[in-house]
């Protein structure tokens, strides 16, 4: 038997504004939602330390500020990480989260989102899923080992309702080291990509 539950309306604002001072509003800010923009100077890059465009436009010139990954700048059509200073990316693309489901084994509920939210870290590991959603069990994926290899493919391919894992480390300092899990969640070629991300630490 299916319950049908009626959600509150959210009215949305729509503003138009000046390339230059595209910034992601607070829903996106606080749920850990980002959109990229090809051609945006700033939007194009971001960084997941404080969740931030990654370029700015000061006194007439775009500056790095902290890109930590690009859109379409490097390759039409991809990701790059690891693209600023001594830092060195490696993105790793885990398929949809139907693929997951297959090849871990473990049950869903609707919506598929069960994957993507157990994914975590323990150490130099990266665990999914085992079982039901809601046992606490857990296995390690099998990219786990590649995340943490020191070569690295630092571009993939933007793939809508594809999950990728992150790792950016730094030549210049050995202790620094970000990893995040992302979702892409919309996509235009070309044109914008957004994106659900998590550091995970």
């Amino acid at each position: 038997m299916l319950c049908f539950v009626n959600y509150p309306v959210i009215k949305k604002t729509f503003i138009i504004t000046n390339i230059t001072n595209i910034t992601n509003n607070d829903l996106q800010q606080n749920e850990n939602i980002t959109t990229l923009y090809a051609l945006d100077p700033e939007a194009r890059t971001f960084c997941f330390h404080d969740g931030k465009y990654g370029h700015t436009i000061t006194n007439g010139a775009v500056y790095n500020r902290c890109s930590d990954i690009d859109f379409n700048g490097y390759y039409n059509g991809n990701f790059t990480v690891g693209i600023e200073g001594s830092r060195v990316g490696t993105i790793i693309d885990l398929g949809s989260s139907k693929d997951l489901k297959e090849k871990y084994k473990y049950n869903e509920t609707v919506g598929n989102g069960q994957g993507f939210a157990s994914i975590h870290r323990k150490n130099n590991t990266i665990f999914i899923l085992k079982g039901n959603a809601y046992n606490d069990t857990f296995q390690v994926m099998d990219e786990s080992s590649t995340l943490f290899q020191e070569s690295s493919t630092a571009s993939s391919s933007v793939i809508l309702g594809h999950l990728y894992l992150i790792r950016i480390t730094d030549h210049s300092n050995a202790a620094f080291e970000r990893i995040v899990k992302m979702l892409v969640i919309a996509y235009r070629p070309n044109q914008l990509v957004t994106i659900r991300w998590e550091l995970l630490i």
